[in-house]
C-alpha cells in the first residue's frame, strides 16, 4: 500500500517555521532568536528541522553546542544561542544558579475566578507520567520541586516567571486543580485544542558572558 509520509515526521513541514526563526540580537558570543510555535528546539528521533539545525547551518564553524536551553515545541519565544564554548559554559552556570530570568505570557482557557489572588506562586512537585509520556504529573513524594510565580494582567492573561525548569512546568501549574485549575488555551495535553498553545517566552534577562553587562530582551507575544 502506498502511504503518504507523515508531515509531522518530515523536515519539509518545518521549512516555513524555520524561515520564521527571527534574530533579535547577535554579537560575537551570543545570538538571541525568537522561536515560532511548532518548531522543535533540538531535533528528535525523526530528524525534523529545529532551532539547532538552523543555527548549525548558520554557524557551521562554531565549536559550541549552541543550544543553552529549550522551549517546548508548542511554545514560542526567546532563546539564547551560545556561539562560543566560553559563552556556553558561562550561560550554563547562570542557568544552574538561577541567575537567568525568563518571563512568559499565557492566555488561559477561561477567566480566573474573582477570588483568585492577582499575584502569587504555585509550588507543585512534578515527575513524568511513566504510563503516558510526555505527560507530566504532580507527585509530592517522588516529583522534583517546581516553583512558578504569576501575575494577572487580564481576566485570563498571565505573566509567568518559572524559578525552576521542569518539563511542562508552566502548563501543569496552570492546569492542575492544586495550581490555578485553568489550562492554558490550546494545551492539548492538559486542556483542550485550539489553533496553537497560547504560551510565549516574552522576556529574558542574563549577564553577558564576556562583558558582564546585564542584558534584557523582549519580544511581545503574537497573540
Amino acid at each position: 500500500m502506498d502511504v503518504d509520509d507523515n508531515p509531522l515526521e518530515s523536515e519539509k513541514g518545518d521549512e516555513g517555521l524555520t524561515a520564521q526563526l527571527q534574530t533579535v540580537y547577535e554579537d560575537d558570543d551570543v545570538c538571541i532568536v525568537c522561536k515560532p510555535a511548532g518548531l522543535l528546539s533540538v531535533p528528535g528521533k525523526s530528524g525534523r528541522a529545529s532551532v539547532l539545525t538552523a543555527m548549525r547551518r548558520r554557524f557551521p564553524d562554531s565549536p559550541s553546542p549552541l543550544i543553552v536551553h529549550r522551549l517546548d515545541m508548542a511554545t514560542s519565544g526567546l532563546m539564547i544561542i551560545a556561539k562560543t564554548m566560553q559563552a556556553y559554559h558561562d550561560l550554563q552556570r547562570q542557568f544552574a544558579n538561577h541567575e537567568i530570568r525568563k518571563r512568559y505570557v499565557a492566555v488561559l482557557s477561561r477567566p480566573l475566578p474573582d477570588d483568585t489572588p492577582k499575584e502569587g506562586r504555585v509550588s507543585l512537585s512534578i515527575r513524568p507520567d511513566l504510563d503516558d509520556r510526555p505527560r507530566q504529573i504532580v507527585d509530592k513524594e517522588h516529583g522534583r520541586e517546581a516553583l512558578t510565580y504569576y501575575k494577572q494582567v487580564g481576566s485570563n492573561r498571565l505573566w509567568l516567571w518559572p524559578r525552576t525548569g521542569r518539563t511542562h512546568q508552566l502548563r501543569l501549574h496552570c492546569a492542575h486543580k492544586l495550581g490555578l485549575d485553568d489550562p492554558i488555551k490550546g494545551d492539548t495535553l492538559y486542556g483542550t485544542q485550539s489553533d496553537r498553545l497560547y504560551l510565549h517566552a516574552e522576556a529574558i534577562s542574563f549577564r553577558h558572558p564576556t562583558t558582564g553587562k546585564d542584558m534584557t530582551f523582549t519580544k511581545r507575544a503574537p497573540f
